[in-house]
């Protein structure tokens, strides 16, 4: 049986409860370039956002699960799946470990883990993949790490404070 949790962390769908914690990690500005936000978001705003989330991955096409500490269930970031695509087999992934003291401990890599065997066993997908700003180190790493093939680079793909940065395209193919 398929479980939605780790050695570290567990996965689960948004609550009511997280809205303060995704309030702050929505309104980080310094995260802002990884996410493409452009505007804050109001607490009503992802209200609606959580009311809405219960809504079936077919149909909304995303999905974004909570990143919880095993033990304490504390919030520590989130797993997105955007752009879903049944008849394709495929769906894109971005992660973010928002508490800085649960950074470079290995969750991301359990969180990320735990979703592709949600992706490729429960929802039977061929094909994840990824968007990472070149210089984000730490993801670059992470899915490297984790097999995914680096299959291009798109130049000058993001714009964001006055500067044009490349987005690396990463596919993990199921064997």
């Amino acid at each position: 049986m398929l479980k939605l949790a780790g050695d570290q962390v567990f996965l689960r769908a948004l609550e009511s409860s997280d809205i303060d914690f995704l309030y702050q990690v929505e309104n980080d500005m310094a995260i802002w370039e990884l996410s493409g936000t452009l505007a804050p978001y109001s607490k009503e705003l992802l209200r609606q956002y959580i009311d809405s989330a219960h809504m079936d991955i077919y149909e909304a096409k995303q999905l974004r699960l909570c990143i919880c500490e095993n033990g304490t269930g504390t919030a520590l970031g989130f797993v997105d799946l955007f752009d879903f695509e049944p008849c394709h087999k495929r769906v894109g992934v971005g992660i973010i470990i928002y508490r800085v003291d649960f950074q470079n401990k290995g969750i991301g890599s359990e969180a990320l883990r735990l979703v592709e065997d949600y992706c490729f066993q429960i929802l039977d997908l061929h094909q994840i993949y990824a968007n990472v700003l070149e210089e984000n180190q730490k993801s670059n790493y992470v899915f490297t790490k984790l097999g995914y093939q680096k299959v291009g680079i798109k130049k000058d793909w993001i714009y964001f404070n006055k500067e044009f940065k490349n987005e690396i395209l990463y596919q993990k193919i199921r064997a």
